[in-house]
């Protein structure tokens, strides 16, 4: 039985009132406002290794990582120690340094995927200038993405599949005007059908397909090799460009993401945080042919004030020679499968209907009794309810997940065995309540006691 105890939220529940006075909504990105799950965000204080601290001191063993991109945990000492070495000398200054020369050089001499790179400030910048690019270099205007896949606040891709096998987008948030939506064309993942069909629909329109190889943004909807394959022969064949967004998967499923772990070429790969060690940055990748349309060598613009910053470089490449070593994706990813697979036989064997996804140090809950579910019209929006009963009782218990049910987890090399034996046992607990309601929660109430904490 893991300890439990009614988590204090005085401090955060402070700090939060106060940050409604600052922010709408009291944050600076939305899932952080807890809305998804019960109580009121917890403002945190503190990281190290594989835990968390929040401002009323509470301790938590962290799945989310900062949303994937800690794959060493937090508060590195290789990571640290480099950025204080670095930031001696200043920590900006919108100008080259050796520092981008050297993460890069890092990248690609060890990514066949690329052959040229360019620093951003964010994942949704490295995909609106992919996708400026892909414009560019093929004289196309349309876009097609898949429903379930993420890819940033950008216009062009913040839009959710119409009625129909295939449509245009429609706006996802108010601002994006129908235009910009009317160049996106939106289809379901692992539908071979509905991508030959658009490819019919709007031959010779098409100038890039965008698709999370691992789509993690809306549960972990891992994809058949074979649909990725059938992906990237269309595109060939259309003379459309295939991207593939790993903010997520980039450099956690393996150094060389998704691209390598299926062993399939992409056009223009887009990166995220992890290539910083988790500080702000981004990046896109292509071959030279492709990049070479790039401003100022082609007539592609793009620019960034602050990218390739030192400071961000600096951890970039203090993280990825760590991910280097040998064995590290593979001891990384037979931990995961440890955890993932002992959580999936205790489920089984009490007859709750959950099931977990992974792919390396990346895994999902899925409340439901299918095996995998590769399509987001699949997932039932009522198995959340499930979710935020389980994220109220693993804080409870020491465990923090991202606060919602269609988010997905992270195992970092902070997390050994033991850490993830604790963190087992407050699941197991967890699951026995969510599944059976009178089993006891914090201070001896049941499941009511978290509608003190709704919003």
């Amino acid at each position: 039985m893991s300890e439990i105890k009614e988590i204090s939220r005085e401090r955060s529940n402070e700090l939060y009132a106060k940050a409604k006075t600052f922010f709408p909504g009291g944050v600076n990105s939305p899932v952080r406002a807890f809305k998804s799950v019960y109580g009121t965000p917890l403002f945190i204080k503190k990281g190290d290794g594989a835990y968390l601290w929040d401002a009323d001191d509470n301790q938590f063993i962290d799945f989310c990582c900062s949303w994937g991109p800690l794959i060493l945990g937090h508060n590195h000492p290789a990571v640290r120690e480099k950025v204080i070495e670095v930031m001696q000398n200043g920590m900006s200054f919108g100008a080259p340094t050796a520092l981008e020369n050297e993460l890069a050089e890092l990248i690609l001499s060890n990514n066949p995927f690329i052959e040229k790179i360019r620093f951003t400030s964010s994942g949704t910048e490295a995909v609106m200038s992919a996708i400026r690019l892909a414009r560019g270099y093929t004289g196309r205007n349309k876009i097609l993405k898949f429903e379930g896949c993420y890819h940033g606040h950008t216009d062009a891709l913040l839009v959710k599949a119409g009625s129909g096998l295939v449509t245009f987008g429609e706006t996802s948030s108010a601002g994006v005007p129908k235009s910009f939506a009317e160049e996106t064309i939106v289809i379901a993942l692992d539908d071979r059908e509905a991508l030959t069909k658009a490819f019919t629909d709007f031959k010779d329109q098409i100038a890039a397909v965008i698709i999370e190889p691992v789509p993690a943004n809306n549960g972990l909807l891992l994809q058949h090799k074979e649909f990725l394959q059938f992906l990237r022969d269309e595109c060939t064949a259309n003379g459309t460009l295939l991207i593939f967004d790993e903010v997520i998967s980039g450099f956690r499923v393996s150094f060389t993401g998704a691209a390598g772990h299926y062993q399939i070429q992409p056009d223009i790969i887009t990166y995220g945080k992890i290539i910083g060690g988790g500080l702000p940055v981004g990046a896109y990748g292509a071959s030279a042919q492709i990049m070479s349309n790039i401003s100022p060598e082609g007539p592609v613009y793009q620019a960034g004030t602050l990218s390739g910053n030192p400071v961000a470089m600096a951890a970039g490449i203090a993280q990825l020679s760590q991910l280097l070593k040998p064995g590290f994706y593979e001891e990384l990813a037979q931990k995961t499968t440890s955890f993932v697979n002992d959580i999936v036989a205790f489920a089984s064997e009490r007859g709750y209907p959950v099931h977990l996804t992974q792919i390396g140090s990346i895994f999902w809950f899925a409340f439901d009794t299918k095996d995998i579910t590769r399509k987001a019209e699949d997932i039932d929006p009522k198995s959340m309810d499930k979710f935020k009963q389980m994220h109220f009782e693993l804080l409870n218990r020491g465990v923090y997940f991202g606060p919602s049910g269609y988010e997905v987890g992270f195992v970092s090399a902070a997390h050994t065995t033991e850490i993830l034996d604790q963190a087992k046992q407050a699941i197991f607990d967890s699951l026995d309540v969510v599944f059976n309601p009178t089993q006891p929660s914090p201070g001896g109430r049941a499941l009511e006691s978290q509608n003190d904490f709704r919003e």
